[in-house]
């Protein structure tokens, strides 16, 4: 029964890694299987992919799209983009962030206890939680193991979302709708925010589309899953624990059972 039960497992983690070229996100199209740092077991954020995420957030998207859910202050958090307390309260200023005080009913300047603004359209959907809303896994269904090799989906998604424009146009309703393999439906009311060169990043990395895309879309799943890397530790001292209780279990029922084991099988040898 075990042998069979992990033969299944093998041949379901084999097409999993097949299946890995591209995937369905959320009901997308076309998804593509970009490799990030944090993927896997032992993965961990780029600390400078993040920053030049937020890069590309503040000078692409934060034009239309807003961060409503995340506290600036998190910013320097540990395993996120790694800012100092200065160089926060110096990104706000730096981009006259300011939020609405309903005690002064006015609009004040941001402190790093304050949360990203909003978005900016009512029909810009806020991008906190946007990794995570597009999830999605491939292969088999409910293969609990396919993170592993493929990731969640949500930034695979972000990322092909913003590589994937086809150049087309077309309308409707009097809006103008541009191609998109990867928006459901072919067709998506975003225009094409990204080109090269469009931010010119600080620590010199070329600034392709796809480079952005990757960037912004790292530094979105960071949005969505800030404490990634602390719950991928803290899982990691749960096995270790559970493995190490496992054999002591087992050692423990060796020698509980081993006076009974001997009684047994001295009764069932032929007498003297």
């Amino acid at each position: 029964m075990f042998a069979k039960l992990a033969k299944s497992t093998l041949v379901a983690a084999a097409m999993t890694v097949a299946a890995a070229p591209a995937f369905a996100a959320g009901g997308a199209g076309y998804v593509e299987n970009y490799n990030f740092s944090w993927q896997g077991p032992f993965g961990r954020f780029d600390q400078n992919q993040l920053q030049r995420g937020l890069q590309v957030y503040t000078e692409v998207c934060a034009g239309c799209h807003g961060l409503q859910y995340v506290p600036l202050r998190t910013l320097a958090d540990e395993g996120g983009p790694g800012l100092t307390e200065d160089e926060v309260r110096a990104y706000i200023d730096q981009n006259f962030i300011e939020v609405w005080d309903d005690d002064l009913q006015d609009w004040r300047t941001a402190t790093p206890n304050d949360h990203f603004p909003g978005s900016m359209l009512e029909n810009a959907p806020d991008l906190s939680l946007m990794a995570k809303a597009r999830t999605g896994f491939s292969g088999p269904y409910g293969l609990g193991i396919t993170p592993l090799f493929n990731g969640l989906g949500g930034p695979e998604y972000i990322a092909s979302l913003l590589t994937h424009y086809t150049g087309t146009e077309r309308e409707e309703f009097g809006a103008v709708l541009y191609g998109n393999e990867t928006f459901s439906g072919g067709y998506i009311a975003m225009a094409p925010p990204l080109w090269d060169d469009a931010v010119e990043y600080n620590d010199g990395t070329e600034a392709t589309v796809e480079q952005m895309a990757l960037d912004v879309s790292a530094f979105l799943m960071w949005t969505a899953e800030p404490h990634l890397m602390a719950r991928k530790q803290m899982g990691f001292t749960a096995i270790i624990m559970l493995g190490i209780l496992s054999v002591l279990l087992y050692l423990t029922n060796k020698q509980l059972w081993a006076p009974v084991k001997a009684r047994a099988k001295g009764e069932s040898s032929p007498a003297e």
